[in-house]
């Protein structure tokens, strides 16, 4: 016993590192897209976007014989999630071109509590009053933000919420076949369908003359940031599948929030971005709701576990 309690702790202990890795890693991606904002459309780097998970991830499940797996998903649950995970890029780097790099990711961070209301009402998922309070300060936390923002920003400064909209309705779709597919499969479909998905947005953009969606060729400077965008989102996301393969999601959860940290010193180091006052209490309203929800999630799936156990 005292070796299995070992080995699950060496093992919580390497997904801990991994997703802090991941989490410093990921901003960087964002980065990235906001400096292509002033040549490229949001459009545009969001299918680059994709278009380098999908080429990274094909020799993985190649070599791991796993292709065939991501075929066998349900071809509308394929596009759903391919058109809901690229709908909501493209939200968030269309808020990057004119927004701080900070206050975008922390509007973002209200995905968990828009998730567990999906999970209420799409998943029948009970959501007792504990969590119905820490979901309505973690949106009085994003109302702080958000009021100032959108006297500066316009409309620019909801489409980070309307990019977390999107990427709950993601969550909730991957959480139904999760357990019949594996990581990478899942990984390799949503990106391969969202870059089909914006390909065709993309020739629509340049019928129709869509700002966000018309296309243009890139220059040697932005062919070489757009390479950067695709390492460190496919670098950032196998970090990320790592940590999740060695621990349960719930005790990774709260490490997401460092991307806000790391968000904030890469936007002052390269954009000399700081966020003010009321963004910092906005940003600690919206962890401290999101961690408490996550805490609850745990105790709810421990109890489960039990009863369980109890049942056998």
């Amino acid at each position: 016993m005292t070796n299995l309690n070992h080995d699950q702790h060496h093992q919580h202990g390497k997904a801990v590192l991994l997703m802090v890795i991941a989490m410093l890693l990921l901003p960087g991606l964002d980065a990235f897209a906001k400096l292509l904002s002033d040549e490229l459309s949001a459009g545009q780097i969001v299918f680059y976007r994709f278009l380098f998970q999908a080429g990274f991830l094909l020799p993985v499940v190649l070599y791991r014989k796993e292709l065939l797996a991501s075929l066998r998903i349900s071809p509308v649950i394929q596009f759903m999630r391919g058109a809901l995970v690229a709908l909501a890029t493209l939200f968030f780097f269309s808020a990057l071109k004119y927004m701080p790099l900070a206050e975008s990711i922390s509007i973002f961070f209200v995905e968990p509590m828009i998730l567990t209301i999906l999970s209420a009402v799409l998943l029948g998922e009970t959501i007792r009053y504990r969590r119905i309070m820490a979901i309505f300060v973690g949106f009085i936390g994003a109302i702080i933000i958000i009021r100032p923002s959108f006297e500066i920003f316009g409309w620019s400064a909801l489409w980070p919420l309307c990019a977390a909209v999107c990427f709950a309705f993601y969550v909730v779709l991957t959480r139904q076949i999760s357990g019949r597919v594996g990581t990478y499969p899942m990984q390799f479909s949503a990106g391969l369908m969202a870059f089909i998905v914006m390909a065709v947005a993309l020739y629509l953009g340049h019928i129709f003359d869509i700002d966000v969606l018309t296309p243009a060729l890139p220059s040697i400077n932005s062919i070489w940031m757009v390479f950067g965008l695709g390492v460190f989102a496919t670098v950032g996301h196998i970090f990320l599948v790592s940590a999740v393969r060695y621990a349960d999601t719930s005790l990774l959860a709260p490490f997401q929030y460092l991307e806000i940290i790391s968000a904030t010193i890469l936007g002052y180091l390269i954009f000399s971005d700081l966020p003010d006052r009321q963004t910092l209490i906005g940003v600690t309203i919206i962890i401290g709701s999101g961690v408490y929800l996550m805490h609850r999630e745990r105790l709810s799936r421990l109890r489960d576990r039990q009863q369980a156990s109890q049942s056998r």
